[in-house]
């Protein structure tokens, strides 16, 4: 993979144009660069941040790594930006030492809240694009959302010291996306450094210095927040107007809440504690609150004493769009597991959680993500931090139900499906944009149409290179849309989603049901043309799960009262009459009948024993089936 190279540590010398670290806080508004690097995942953000660190001096040689602000275990270890990471940097151009404030952003679909949070305490972005894979769907979202925050856009194409880079022509796409000439798109290797001093000369030159009233009372913007063991609520700030001092009573204006500054400073990239910041500032402030909550992210952040009058326009609270249920392996988890998601909460506002019970799996959560990755990650920070074993539902997306008496439910597991006739089902809808090469466009459209979507539009963006635009269910997406999509473009196509709200469909609930008990862990909510695949692919693999009992057992498949599949696990045949060597026939027949009775006896008041492997099996995605099956041998 091209990106690959990116990650390899390269010794890079400080720039003569670098300073001391030590930029004074408060310092003149002019002299401050606040911006943002945005791109499509794995385009070289980290490792531009890297060479910007090493050449402003701000980390020393021997302290460097590879992806330094990535500091998450789990980022270092898939390579990916998961939090977004604010850092101060010196520069000095003309004899004039400029202040730049960088914030480096994840670029996942997962994590799209992380990079508009992030664009909303800037003045500039860059749009980083990788010279040998050119626009991607990811890149084309960001821009959006940095046009949308009116931020300066200064193009750069990275990795151009890569053999199969072809800075000319993915320049010309550029130019042609953001309206500008392929000359004024810098070329830069993060890798190697080269054009990376030209483009700290272009920051401070084309992004607007921060505007604000140093005079009017202090207003300071929340743009993030994490929790530190040890300092508990560490809360990142844009300062817009006025002053903050330490050691002075601040209030949250969204709570009324009121806090003294026990330390604050800026982040360069490691905390260095100052006397206050002023207007354009970005930097940290702890109050040794223990609960993040308490600095809720879009809140406003005043002066006690002198406080504002309006607050700053904050966030929308990110949705989940996903719901998946947690149940520990072993039930006596349960706390463990509450207070883990608790923890985790703290250092992601979109993670939301509520308890939920499950006859077949015992005490559990229902989880809200904003994608599979974000599921994905959650899980694996539980089990490797907390060392926990858990079993997750199959994913489901948010569903209204309009039942027959008008009344409106919320369904986000299908346990929660109101009993009784219903008048309609709406689910989420998405916009989704593929950019893909052209000779790609029919097994796109063609997979695309077999998901339910419906084309919106059609953009080439160079004469190898198209976008296409598709209205769908989000529940056709989320599962396994994605792996579909590279393995029929050869890994080439790139794929941006967004909710737009709901549409009502022809939904059904399919029910699985064993010796005629309904079990809630394996039902599941279907287009209705799919529920018949669902039925028979569940029954079947519960078939090979389930071991044979004493008697016979019918797995059905059921919309409503309608069976729609069926198997059957054929009971165990016990040998009753292996003691019996010769003799009178009427012994032998008496036998049979007494043991026909019992079983008969045992099929009114037994119940099936599911084992715990089958459960995990069956909720289990087919590629992690897979990987159970290839890490057995």
């Amino acid at each position: 993979m091209p990106g690959v190279s990116t990650k390899q540590r390269t010794p890079t010398t400080v720039s003569p144009k670098a300073r001391s670290s030590q930029v004074p806080a408060a310092t003149d508004p002019s002299v401050i660069r606040n911006f943002c690097i945005i791109a499509h995942i794995d385009h070289g953000k980290s490792t531009l941040a890297d060479r910007m660190l090493q050449l402003t001096g701000v980390v020393q040689a021997r302290n460097m790594k590879a992806q330094y602000l990535d500091r998450m275990p789990i980022e270092r270890d898939r390579g990916i930006t998961i939090k977004s990471q604010a850092v101060r940097m010196p520069w000095e151009l003309d004899g004039q030492t400029y202040a730049f404030h960088m914030i480096d952003t994840p670029g996942h679909v997962d994590f799209s809240y992380e990079v508009s949070r992030s664009l909303a305490a800037c003045e500039g972005a860059l749009l980083l694009v990788d010279a040998a894979q050119g626009i991607e769907a990811q890149t084309l979202a960001n821009l959006y959302l940095a046009m949308e925050h009116d931020l300066k856009i200064i193009p750069v194409l990275n990795k151009i010291d890569l053999p199969s880079a072809q800075p000319e022509k993915y320049a010309e796409e550029i130019a042609y996306l953001i309206g500008c000439e392929p000359e004024d798109v810098l070329r830069v290797s993060g890798k190697t450094g080269d054009g990376v001093e030209e483009l700290l000369d272009k920051i401070v030159a084309e992004i607007p210095a921060p505007e604000g009233d140093a005079e009017a009372p202090a207003r300071a913007m929340i743009f993030d927040s994490v929790y530190d063991t040890y300092r508990g609520v560490v809360t990142f700030v844009r300062v817009v107007d006025g002053k903050l001092g330490h050691r002075e009573k601040i209030k949250m204006m969204s709570t009324g809440a009121t806090h003294e500054l026990l330390e604050i400073g800026v982040s360069s990239p490691e905390p260095e504690a100052t006397k206050g910041l002023g207007v354009g500032e970005v930097g940290y402030l702890i109050t040794g609150v223990k609960d993040v909550r308490l600095s809720k992210v879009g809140d406003t952040v005043t002066s006690q004493n002198r406080p504002a009058a309006e607050i700053i326009g904050g966030y929308d609270d990110p949705s989940p769009m996903v719901f998946s249920g947690l149940f520990p392996l072993d039930g006596s988890d349960f706390p463990v597991l509450r207070e883990a998601l608790e923890k985790l909460q703290l250092n992601d506002a979109a993670l939301n959680f509520e308890p939920e019970t499950s006859t077949a799996l015992g005490f559990g959560f229902r989880v809200g993500f904003l994608g599979l990755l974000h599921l994905e990650i959650t899980r694996e920070r539980l089990e490797t931090e907390y060392n926990l074993d858990l079993i997750s539902t199959a994913p489901n997306v948010v569903y209204e139900v309009t039942a027959e008496d008008g009344e409106i439910h919320r369904v986000t597991n299908p346990s929660e499906f109101p009993e009784g006739k219903v008048t309609e089902i709406r689910e989420p809808i998405v916009d989704a944009t593929v950019i893909v090469p052209a000779e790609f466009i029919g097994p796109v459209m063609e997979l695309c149409q077999s998901r339910r979507g419906t084309m919106e539009g059609m953009d080439y963006l160079s004469a190898e290179r198209v976008e296409i635009r598709y209205k769908m269910p989000l529940a056709e997406i989320v599962f396994d849309f994605f792996d579909q999509l590279k393995s029929r473009t050869k890994g080439y196509a790139s794929l941006n989603w967004q909710g737009t709200g709901q549409q009502a469909a022809d939904l059904v609930k399919v029910d699985i049901l064993l010796q005629g008990d309904q079990v809630d862990a394996f039902s599941a909510i279907t287009h209705r043309d799919s529920a018949y695949a669902y039925g028979v692919k569940m029954a079947s693999r519960l078939k090979e799960l389930i071991p044979r009992q004493q008697f016979e057992v019918p797995i059905q498949a059921a919309i409503g009262s309608r069976i729609i599949a069926r198997e059957n696990i054929r009971a165990i045949r016990k040998d009753v009459l292996s003691k019996c060597y010769g003799g009178d026939i009427s012994r032998k027949r008496k036998l049979l009948e007494k043991q026909k009775e019992g079983k008969k006896r045992m099929k009114m008041v037994g119940t099936v024993e599911v084992p715990q492997e089958a459960f995990i099996a069956a909720l289990s995605s087919d590629e992690d089936a897979g990987k159970e099956k290839a890490g057995k041998k």
